[in-house]
């Protein structure tokens, strides 16, 4: 079984670390991914991207097709070999590759590489807060903005405060808690495709709280939220937009001269 974030012992800064992009930072939010990079090589890691990996097969898991889940996490395991932390930008596929590929793989051969794949998998925020312990320096001026946690990075990863605590550490940044934080956007990758009418009822209400917060900026660490929430908001013509928590800490941080 895959070890809790309160069982975990974290190691030590690594020199090199292997980057998982994700589908929709690949195709919807390279910034997100290329931010994120960003902030790990600003602590002095070397940040290796491998150029074949793809889907973490967490679309086949939930839809039922264990074997085709399987082929995607198999080859997933073949482009991350060396024993390098895993760092994953959303805590939804970082749930896929520590959570599920050990139940994928419960009796195969690869159940003990897998699992030992899946120890060494760190969603994004939890890997600068408990890793690299990074404190940075807030550039910006005075703003407001909402945080939205995933369901999978706040009940699957257990990295909520991970969120909270690298935006409260910004001295010009003010986050204004919405009334139902810990509920669900309605997106929940295939659920929304599946329960469309469900599934738009929850974001039409999930951003009604946020837009009672009068905030200027909705932040998020899980690109579907943010695609689902702000569609929502491009729908009802609202000008609010969000912005992954790699991007947003990245531009409140960086140096003009970096």
């Amino acid at each position: 079984m895959t070890l809790s974030n309160q069982q975990r012992t974290y190691p030590d800064k690594p020199e090199k670390i292997y980057f998982f992009g994700t589908c929709l930072i690949d195709t919807l939010y390279p910034e997100a991914g290329l931010d994120s990079m960003r902030l790990i090589a600003r602590e002095g890691v070397k940040v290796i991207f491998p150029a074949d990996q793809t889907c973490c097969g967490q679309p086949a898991w939930n839809s039922g097709f264990r074997d085709e889940a399987r082929a995607v996490a198999r080859q997933q395991l073949a482009c991350f070999p060396k024993e390098y932390p895993i760092v994953v930008p959303s805590g939804s596929c970082a749930g896929m590759l520590r959570h599920h590929y050990p139940e994928l793989f419960k009796g195969e051969a690869e159940e003990a590489s897998i699992q030992a794949f899946a120890d060494r998998v760190y969603e994004l925020t939890e890997f600068l807060v408990n890793v690299l312990k990074i404190n940075p320096q807030d550039l910006g001026a005075p703003i407001k903005v909402t945080l939205h946690t995933s369901c999978s990075a706040r009940r699957e990863m257990g990295v909520a405060e991970q969120h909270e605590q690298l935006l409260s550490q910004l001295d010009n940044v003010e986050v204004v808690e919405q009334a139902r934080k810990k509920e669900c956007c309605g997106f929940g990758g295939t659920f929304a495709v599946k329960h469309p009418e469900i599934s738009a009822a929850m974001v039409e209400e999930k951003v009604e709280t946020i837009l009672a917060t009068d905030t200027n900026k909705l932040v998020s660490g899980d690109c579907g939220c943010l695609m689902n929430i702000t569609g929502h908001l491009k729908h009802i013509d609202k000008p609010l937009r969000g912005q992954h928590i790699a991007s947003f800490l990245w531009e409140r941080t960086n140096a003009a001269d970096d």
